[in-house]
């Protein structure tokens, strides 16, 4: 065959208008071909088409395979296919290109550099061996049509040794090679090949074939989405391929959320088109490993127009809130809840509505939040009217801390358990609800209601919460069974992991005192800060903030709790000691300088003491503790001092009603006013309180 008649054979092309194929200048009907094929005698049909478009034998049987293929003829074509020697056909091509190859680096050549009789024979033979594998797989011999398809791979390896020119682009060849660079990862997936096909997908993203953006797109986007969903484990990239100072994965999740991130990047640059897909495979990972903030900000960098601005505002507020962001997410949620936009949907309400629930000075708004979002479940939504009222109940017990008198206080105190008690009605399987139930009745002092509600959560979790271990050990030490609620902490730290176990002993530790076994308290304590100093400095350098600052917190709170016990047995010296371990993390903090006031007020100096308490006050306004010391004090220094102190103790019992030591000296104060009735009333509060006082409020555990 002539070169001129070689450098044809790119063209050959079957027409399905008229049942034509091409060849070296010459075209023919496949009328005669089909019919010989029909009989059986593919000989015949070999034999025409050699005759007719002056062809060789492989290039004949490959154009006779393919025009078998497209007639839809799967098992004649691989009997075509199997005809013909076609690793045998791609050895006798390498050496004349590889030959004649530059050894200059770079993919770029010229036209003259690749010999073109050989590219054009090459794809025609590649796209008959990747046609065999097309077919092999459509009969279900997949690990065959694998090993078919990466053979196309390494013959072009073979022949292109340093990638296939760029010249090529728009040729056939190029076709076939992106055709079998997409297919070969598949067929190893659905062969039950897993390594295989991981191999197979880092091959494709790795190595020189010249694919365009699209279809290196897909490929990307099915490796993420193997690597995101498969529940195979992957190694990392080989030392081979990676770039000195680049990112490596460390597994699958972080692979996944590299090319999806990738992916993303192409569509803002408009290397490719607009895939919802690939952020919802984003979203996705991103919130299985916390990284909502990193999502938020690739939410960010979508071009106006790609989302609808609701779905967008609403799709951040869940990513700031994940994030602890909730003033950012209430302000988008209040954007989209205006009356120009969707002031209606139902999750923004709901969502709203939990974050308004976490702060009490923001109750009250995220009570209508929850109001609207009941009148809204309706239809098809009537299942998250348990939702609205749990969340409504949540903000009026929210409101009720702040409210301006008691007969307030006690009508939203009575609604936010009757919001409650008719979410458990309509979700009486949700273990949250039954928690916060749990706490509601619990601050209410309704002890036997919080430890049924108690004992069925830990019964619904199996125990794995710790907050419901945390709950009823409250609720048992407010019903002044100490024991009882000692033996539960103890079974709780057998089923909770080491590291976890910081609020427990804690806990621990303050039924101790409660039952006056200081030493036995100080043990834990010690024990307990030996724990948190392991936790701190197994973290080493690479602790990220957050965590750190989580640890200094913890901490405090047993140098803090150290130094209390100390204080309360009148060890001045260690008492010293543990408050400067404290200001050494915490340096000004209302906790310390409360107790640094409490044994200023025991050793006798008493102005120091209160300077003490009023600079707790001006660090943490409403720190209730310091309130009702500075009130006793003042108290002492005689009548003109006692409206002040009353001022106090009233302010106390407005952030913390059930604070029997504040109801206490509120009597005391109207006894020495002269008022016995106020007096009687108040300490009788005080005495009904201490029947139910826990060892730490019951607030500390949401």
């Amino acid at each position: 065959m002539s070169g001129n008649e070689s450098a044809e054979l790119g063209q050959v092309d079957v027409d399905p208008s008229v049942r034509q194929v091409c060849a070296n200048g010459i075209c023919m009907q496949t009328t005669v071909v089909e019919a010989k094929l029909d009989e059986g005698n593919i000989q015949e049909a070999e034999s025409a088409l050699r005759d007719g478009l002056s062809l060789n034998f492989e290039e004949a049987r490959a154009l006779l395979g393919r025009l078998e293929y497209q007639r839809g003829n799967v098992e004649g074509a691989l009997r075509v296919f199997d005809g013909i020697d076609l690793q045998s056909a791609i050895q006798r091509m390498q050496p004349s290109v590889t030959e004649k190859q530059p050894s200059k680096k770079g993919r770029t050549r010229s036209v003259e550099s690749v010999p073109g009789i050989s590219q054009h024979a090459a794809g025609l033979v590649l796209e008959a061996i990747y046609l065999k594998a097309k077919s092999l797989q459509k009969l279900g011999r997949l690990t065959e049509a694998a090993h078919e398809c990466q053979s196309v791979l390494d013959a072009v390896e073979k022949i292109f040794d340093n990638g296939i020119p760029d010249v090529l682009v728009e040729n056939k060849l190029q076709e076939t090679v992106s055709h079998a660079v997409e297919l070969l990862p598949e067929l190893w997936k659905q062969a039950g090949c897993y390594s295989e096909a991981m191999t197979a997908y880092r091959r494709a993203l790795l190595s020189q074939w010249n694919l365009d953006n699209d279809c290196c797109a897909r490929i990307q986007k099915a490796f993420a989405v193997f690597l995101l969903y498969s529940g195979v484990e992957v190694c990392p990239p080989s030392l081979a391929v990676q770039i000195d100072g680049s990112y490596v994965p460390r597994n699958n999740l972080e692979e996944a959320i590299l090319l999806f991130m990738i992916l993303m990047r192409k569509v803002y640059l408009g290397k490719i088109k607009w895939d919802p897909s690939v952020l919802e495979h984003l979203t996705f990972a991103l919130s299985v490993c916390s990284q909502t903030s990193v999502l938020a900000k690739q939410l960010e960098e979508v071009m106006p127009g790609v989302l609808n601005r609701i779905d967008r505002w609403r799709a951040l507020a869940l990513c700031y809130s994940a994030a602890g962001q909730n003033k950012t997410s209430l302000s988008l949620l209040r954007k989209s809840l205006h009356k120009d936009e969707e002031p209606d949907d139902i999750l923004s309400l709901l969502l709203a509505a939990k974050i308004c629930s976490e702060e009490v000075y923001l109750a009250a708004e995220g009570v209508k939040y929850a109001q609207r979002a009941i009148t809204n479940a309706q239809g098809s939504n009537e299942h998250l009217k348990g939702v609205g009222l749990r969340m409504l109940g949540l903000c009026l017990g929210k409101q009720a801390k702040v409210a301006t008198s008691d007969f307030e206080r006690s009508r939203l105190q009575s609604e936010a358990l009757k919001s409650l008690d008719g979410a458990m009605a309509l979700e009486n399987e949700n273990s949250d609800l039954m928690f916060e139930l749990g706490v509601q009745y619990a601050e209410h002092r309704n002890l036997d209601a919080a430890l049924g509600y108690a004992k069925k959560y830990l019964d619904t979790t199996g125990g794995s919460a710790l907050r419901g271990w945390r709950l009823l050990a409250l609720v048992l030490s407010a019903q002044q069974h100490y024991t009882e609620a000692e033996v539960v902490t103890d079974a709780a730290l057998e089923e909770t992991v080491k590291w976890d176990q910081g609020p427990l002993l804690r806990m621990k530790a303050k039924l101790k005192i409660s039952q006056s076994r200081h030493m036995d308290a100080i043990e834990t304590y010690r024990y307990l800060l030996a724990l948190v100093q392991t936790q701190r400095k197994s973290y080493g350098p690479f602790r990220n903030a957050p965590q750190a600052e989580e640890d200094n917190v913890n901490e405090y709170e047993v140098w803090h709790g150290l130094a209390n016990l100390y204080s309360s047995l009148s060890h001045w010296k260690d008492a010293e000691t543990c408050l400067e371990k404290a200001r050494a993390l915490i340096e000004y903090s209302a906790d310390t300088l409360h107790t640094e006031g409490v044994m200023l007020e025991k050793r006798g100096e008493n102005d120091k003491a209160l300077a003490a308490y009023v600079n707790a006050l001006l660090v943490e306004p409403n720190h209730v503790q310091c309130k009702i010391l500075l009130g006793a004090l003042l108290a002492k220094m005689g009548s003109k001092m006692l409206p002040l102190a009353r001022a106090l103790f009233s302010d106390a019992l407005k952030i913390e009603p059930t604070n029997r030591v504040a109801w206490y000296h509120l009597g005391l104060v109207h006894r020495d006013d002269g008022r016995v009735a106020d007096a009687a009333d108040c300490f009788q509060a005080a005495s009904m309180l201490e029947e139910s006082d826990p060892i730490e409020s019951f607030s500390s555990i949401i």
